[in-house]
């Protein structure tokens, strides 16, 4: 479709210019659909002619247009989750909560959010966060969830103490309304009404064409059943990426394996939920993968309860915390590195795994469960051994006390530069790889993902990036990694399965250039 401008002079007709004709997203998939349907173009290029990104608006709530217009932005971050939301501000994830129970509408602004918000971040209309980037906390759980998010806003100057911010000379307190747009990443203040989304009928028809012409699988990054079952609903392929994060905090081998006694029936559990959703389809488990600082709790009272229930002095409690503390937590005592200081870790995720599959499986005969463990954070062959050592001696031990014959594989994730680079060597212990590229990416550049938001703004006005590096693969330099490896581990391992469960799983032209180096699934959150 085209939107000319022409003029006409002494009766001859001029043609001024041509440019492709702007049109909503619903709009776009009508005129395919009806193109199609009058012979003018077949299916493929029906699917074609759809911009991917245009569909985010038929997924999530938006502004109302004629609204919108007329308000001013009073701040801009990063757009970190699609969608409107408008609603009073609050400060806290307990906050939050009891604002909702109230019928409240409410937006959650927090210098970073942590595992300790979540509810908060479910309860909330939306996500406002003065630090962060792409792929920080916020970011990801708010596309898991299907929540605007607005991330890495550094123009507010916030004070937690008193529930207040600062933002464009205008003081916000608690109560006072704000709309985000995580689409663009812009802040207005009061509300901005929103419209809700609406899915029509060719939506249904476009997918289904460009189901039957694709050759990548979909997959999704589901941590609960609820967040399974939606991406089924939406058409996922099975899931690439399972968290399992919890905190334990014991000081020696005894009191872990006590700890991990009570979290293993938990973990079947949550797993168990998770197969059923999905059908008998792949369901990809990581095995625990925290920087450990995000998960110990920072408020004085969360202390005091976690003593509490350890039976510990809040002294105790504290001593841990400290003894925790790393300079630089994300390269530091996470991923495989704990399966391999604290290999009863791996032992307990191994059985809830094991057990989990056999249960569901005892449940539904005509599915065919093919449990896979992932073990992230590997960047040398000899540590991934050891832990595959680990959870194969504890996965045939359950298979065999409880009779039954069962496939699994265990594979990792290719994050590490090093790991890409000797990607052969892994392949002969690793049964598939998933390219975990938000930290392929932040190793890579090597500047963190959660800070990064500071200063790529002056990259990109200065024209050295043209885009987020952890928005849309760099496939200049994470795009070679990720293909040296794809070709490495291949060579070694002809039958490797290959995808990719970063966040650039859910970016289109990202998408397209995996597509290119031959991997067989992209993985990302269900609303994308």
């Amino acid at each position: 479709m085209q939107d000319m401008e022409f003029t006409i002079e002494d009766k001859k007709l001029y043609m001024l210019q041509t440019r492709n004709g702007k049109r909503t997203a619903k709009a776009a998939l009508k005129i395919a659909c009806d193109l199609v349907d009058e012979g003018m173009i077949d299916e493929k290029k029906a699917v074609a002619m759809i911009e991917p990104r245009t569909l985010d608006t038929l997924l999530h709530p938006q502004f109302d247009a004629d609204k919108l217009k007329a308000a001013t932005p009073i701040g801009k971050g990063l757009g970190a989750s699609p969608g409107a939301a408008c609603g009073k501000v609050v400060f806290t994830a307990e906050d939050a909560m009891a604002w909702n129970e109230r019928k409240e509408k409410v937006v959650l602004v927090r210098l970073e959010t942590s595992p300790e918000d979540i509810e908060g971040m479910k309860a909330a209309q939306g996500i406002l966060t003065v630090r962060g980037g792409m792929t920080s906390h916020a970011a990801v759980v708010a596309r898991g969830m299907g929540k605007c998010c607005v991330s890495g806003c550094g123009e507010i100057k916030m004070d937690e103490e008193n529930k207040k911010f600062t933002l464009s000379g205008k003081v916000y307190s608690e109560g006072d309304f704000i709309s985000i747009d995580g689409s663009t990443g812009k802040i207005y203040d009061g509300i901005i009404p929103t419209v809700d989304a609406t899915i029509a009928g060719e939506f249904g028809r476009i997918m289904s064409w460009a189901d039957k012409y694709r050759r990548l699988k979909v997959r999704t990054n589901a941590d609960t059943p609820h967040d399974a079952r939606k991406a089924r609903e939406l058409g996922a392929q099975g899931i690439g990426l399972t968290r399992t994060e919890h905190m334990i905090c014991s000081d020696t081998v005894e009191e872990r394996v006590a700890a991990l006694a009570k979290l293993e029936p938990m973990q079947q559990e949550d797993f168990e939920g998770i197969y059923e959703a999905m059908e008998g389809c792949p369901v990809t488990i990581r095995f625990l993968d925290p920087p450990l600082h995000e998960f110990v709790p920072t408020e004085e009272a969360d202390i005091k309860a976690l003593a509490e229930t350890q039976g510990k002095t809040v002294a105790d409690i504290k001593n841990i915390i400290a003894s925790l503390h790393e300079f630089n937590p994300m390269m530091g005592h996470r991923g495989c590195r704990l399966a391999v200081t604290f290999p009863e870790i791996a032992e307990m995720q191994t059985r809830a795994v094991i057990k989990a599959a056999l249960a569901v499986q005892a449940r539904h005969p005509e599915w065919n469960m093919v449990p896979e463990i992932m073990i992230p954070l590997v960047g040398e062959v000899k540590e991934l051994k050891y832990v595959k050592d680990v959870v194969v001696k504890t996965a045939d031990e359950e298979l065999a006390k409880a009779g039954v014959q069962m496939k699994y594989k265990v594979g990792t994730m290719i994050e590490i530069p090093r790991a890409a680079l000797t990607a052969d060597q892994i392949a002969t212990e690793a049964e598939f790889f998933s390219f975990g590229t938000n930290d392929l990416t932040q190793m890579t550049f090597g500047f963190s993902r959660d800070d990064a938001g500071k200063f790529l703004g002056a990259y990109y006005d200065k024209k050295i990036y043209e885009s987020d590096p952890f928005a849309r693969v760099d496939q200049t330099g994470v795009g070679k990694l990720v293909a040296m490896a794809a070709k490495l581990g291949r060579e070694t391992r002809p039958e490797l399965h290959l995808g990719v469960c970063g966040e650039h799983g859910g970016d289109p032209s990202s998408v397209e250039f995996f597509h290119k180096v031959g991997l067989d699934y992209v993985s990302c959150s269900p609303f994308r």
